[in-house]
């Protein structure tokens, strides 16, 4: 009974792959979305009417065109335009001579057919629209194919779809809703009204880290900035990155996420919520709370919970899976920073060994945080190189694996706290009983300095130094 079940199963899941075969096999027969009566106007316009070109620049471009012929012509179009050159159909034809491409798109009297088929240009921008649209179209057919092929291939795993899906889908809405080009006289004059705005407000061009000094050396974390905070066991990192995230959340409302690869999300959400109540961290531990401190708490949950501050506590994250999700809370909460805790504990699939593995990583970050256009912070471990030296304070060379973390990084942080080496008074004389220093090793949009904190040993809380 069982075999015949399955005998029928299979078959029912045979038929319903030839369907589908011969389904998809139809729908290749289609011609894709186009509409060359068009794209001949608009070119015809082009190489006519002095101002219609103009019209169109940032805005179309020779890969918009289905004809190949139509769009080497329109590739010699923007050629002279960007140069300074006259377009008309001599100096046209002879860039298309230049590029070795006169004959593959008719010769001159196929230019002079284009130019006999227009009457104005009232209509190119409008015709242009029509023409990306439709472009758009092919790619979205373009894509759905590739992932309909991939999508039967078991070497293929679900989140390398998801990341091509992902992928494709911002790069079609960025070509979508492209910025036309702009000339440098009013970019310049936005550029000075938005830094005398910023300067009355004194306001930040970044997400703002809550703490002072910090943030008035660079300006808050920067949209596209890869920003590394370093540092040895114990120091603290996950405490300064959650009060950073806290502050940018709660006090600020702008939407964060936190991607955690060593804490969970329960542990980080106890951390959170010792911070804002000022109630030590050993007490969510063991639960010892008195009435009054679980008063304290409680009203403590108010600003948190209302804060857009994500946790993701996926284990074995890749870069792969990172990006998707990065991706999918870009789309839809709109986040402006993002946090990895920490970056040796992802996984890579390129490189020969760890070292590699993890310069595939670090430039894999860079790559996100540029896509996206938000700042991404990634927390590293120091090697133990830095408990060789007498200070204990960290150095660029101490970026355990990789010399490319360096290099992909726009800011290198290190966190030190000198009282964690029994080091019991600075170098002026003061006390280190909570002194925390964020130590700005590599700034490659401003200068170095060292930010000092204060560090609240009980709650594992940083907040700015008095």
């Amino acid at each position: 009974m069982g075999s015949a079940a399955g005998q029928l199963a299979l078959k029912q899941k045979t038929g319903s792959n030839k369907k589908l075969a011969a389904r998809s096999q139809r729908i290749s027969h289609k011609l894709p979305p186009q509409a060359l009566d068009l794209e001949e106007a608009v070119i015809g316009a082009v190489l006519l009417e002095k101002n219609a070109l103009p019209k169109l620049a940032g805005i179309l471009y020779p890969d918009h065109f289905y004809s190949d012929k139509h769009r080497f012509i329109f590739e010699a179009v923007l050629q002279l335009f960007s140069s300074s050159n006259p377009v008309d159909m001599r100096t046209v034809v002879n860039q298309l001579r230049k590029n070795g491409r006169l004959e593959l798109v008719g010769g001159a009297y196929a230019i002079g057919e284009l130019t006999a088929k227009v009457n104005r240009a009232a209509n190119i921008e409008y015709d242009a629209r029509i023409i990306i649209e439709l472009s758009l179209k092919r790619r979205m057919i373009e894509a759905a194919s590739t992932l309909h092929q991939q999508a039967y291939n078991y070497q293929v795993s679900d989140i390398e779809l998801l990341d091509y899906c992902s992928k494709v889908i911002f790069e079609i809405q960025n070509e979508t809703f492209k910025k036309e080009q702009q000339p440098l006289s009013s970019l310049m004059a936005m550029a000075m009204k938005d830094i005398g705005s910023r300067r009355t407000e004194n306001t930040f061009t970044g997400v703002p880290s809550g703490f002072a000094q910090l943030d008035s050396i660079t300006g808050g974390w920067q949209n596209s900035d890869l920003i590394i905070i370093a540092a040895r066991p114990g120091m603290g990192k996950t405490g300064l990155i959650l009060s950073a995230l806290r502050n940018a959340a709660a006090d600020h409302r702008l939407p964060v996420a936190f991607y955690s690869l060593e804490m969970n999300a329960t542990q980080l959400t106890n951390r959170l919520l010792s911070a804002e109540s000022t109630l030590p961290l050993k007490n969510f531990l063991d639960q010892s709370f008195t009435q009054a401190d679980w008063n304290r708490m409680i009203s403590s949950t108010t600003v948190l919970a209302s804060s857009p501050l994500f946790i993701d506590d996926s284990p074995s994250l890749s870069l792969y899976g990172l990006r998707a999700k990065i991706r999918f809370m870009k789309a839809i909460f709109n986040i402006k920073l993002a946090v990895v805790d920490y970056l040796q504990l992802m996984e890579s699939t390129e490189g020969d060994n760890r070292e590699q593995e993890i310069s595939s990583i670090s430039r894999g970050l860079k790559a996100i945080a540029k896509e996206l256009n938000i700042p991404f912070i990634a927390l590293s471990q120091l090697s133990r190189g830095v408990e060789s030296r007498g200070d204990k304070r960290p150095q660029l060379s101490d970026l355990r694996e990789s010399g490319a973390i360096e290099q992909d990084a726009d800011m290198v942080l290190f966190l030190y706290r000198p009282e964690y080496y029994k080091i019991e008074l600075t170098e002026e004389g003061w006390p280190t009983t909570g002194l925390a220093e964020l130590i700005i090793a590599k700034h490659r949009n401003g200068g170095l300095d060292t930010v000092k904190l204060r560090f609240e040993k009980e709650t594992v809380h940083f907040k700015q130094h008095e």
